[in-house]
């Protein structure tokens, strides 16, 4: 394992399952932090100055390291996303170690945290995205009550309870998911309803029907499905690769993608796609895979 994105190692500290591969200072199993945010970014940098893939609110973040930097921008953590293993960097004062374990995820494109459970309130604790994750108290009629952080420093806020879903559901249609995408604005290393790259969009839908899917399409080409003949008829839930990019594919003539061209998630015919991308110099279709049965 030699990939920087999936290699917990900074050159200072590894985790333990690195032990007898790399040479550091110090070897751990670390401990969970969380998303306490929308979103956080997830940077290659010390410095948190770019952007490869993002965390949503409730999400897991195993910390290697805290560096309790002099320079701007501050206390960071290094380690790696615990959805799907990707190493980086992560503002501290976005994260909190949590208390409180999630018990439902959000099902809905956005949903509003209230600080009382009343649709008419004028005041939004957080807006949370497709995908977010929270630890509901208890229902209060329509709402449920969920409270995030630390026992000793704990916020409390109100949910539509239609707006969650149990966090061990699973969905049996990765389009059905990428949908909910359409219309987000395109945003390189997103990962969020609120802005969104392709290979965000894939992960999303995979993750929401319990399948292990890692963050960038390269990964993605190498890792999920199986590989369809040329001359196969696709179908609803294949993905199509290009090098850099790749896209679902919502029905045998219909590609469903965040891309750079709409800056959006959208729908764009097949085969237009396919012509416009090869055009643009991206070159052709690299691969053609189907995922495996959800159960």
């Amino acid at each position: 394992m030699t990939d920087r994105r999936i290699l917990p190692f900074n050159g200072r500290v590894a985790h333990e399952c690195l032990r007898g591969h790399v040479e550091a200072e110090i070897y751990t199993k670390g401990t969970t932090s969380h998303a306490v945010t929308t979103v956080v970014s997830v940077s290659s940098s010390e410095h948190c100055d770019d952007r490869e893939r993002q965390l949503v609110f409730g999400q897991g973040f195993r910390v290697l390291e805290y560096l309790d930097n002099d320079f701007e921008p501050g206390p960071v953590l290094f380690g790696f996303c615990e959805r799907d293993g990707y190493v980086g960097y992560i503002l501290d004062d976005f994260m909190s170690e949590n208390d409180y374990p999630s018990t439902h995820k959000v099902s809905v494109r956005l949903t509003c945290l209230k600080p009382v459970p009343n649709f008419k309130s004028p005041v939004e604790i957080l807006h949370l995205p497709l995908g977010a994750e929270v630890h509901v108290e208890c229902q209060e009629g329509a709402w449920s009550k969920v409270t995030f952080g630390e026992h000793d420093d704990a916020t409390t806020g109100f949910l539509p309870s239609k707006h969650l879903a149990p966090i061990v559901s699973k969905i049996d249609d990765p389009i059905s998911v990428a949908e909910e995408f359409l219309g987000a604005p395109y945003l390189w290393g997103g990962n969020s309803t609120l802005g969104v790259d392709c290979s965000g969009l894939v992960q999303a839908a995979c993750l929401a029907c319990g399948l292990p899917c890692p963050g960038d399409s390269d990964m993605q080409e190498a890792e999920l499905g199986t590989h369809l003949p040329d001359n196969a008829p696709l179908q609803r839930g294949d993905l199509l690769f290009w090098k850099g990019h790749v896209a679902w594919v919502a029905d045998p003539g219909t590609l469903l993608h965040a891309n750079a061209f709409h800056m959006a998630v959208a729908y764009e015919p097949l085969q237009d796609a396919i012509q416009r991308i090869k055009a643009q110099g991206d070159g052709p279709v690299t691969a053609r895979k189907r995922l495996g049965e959800i159960t």
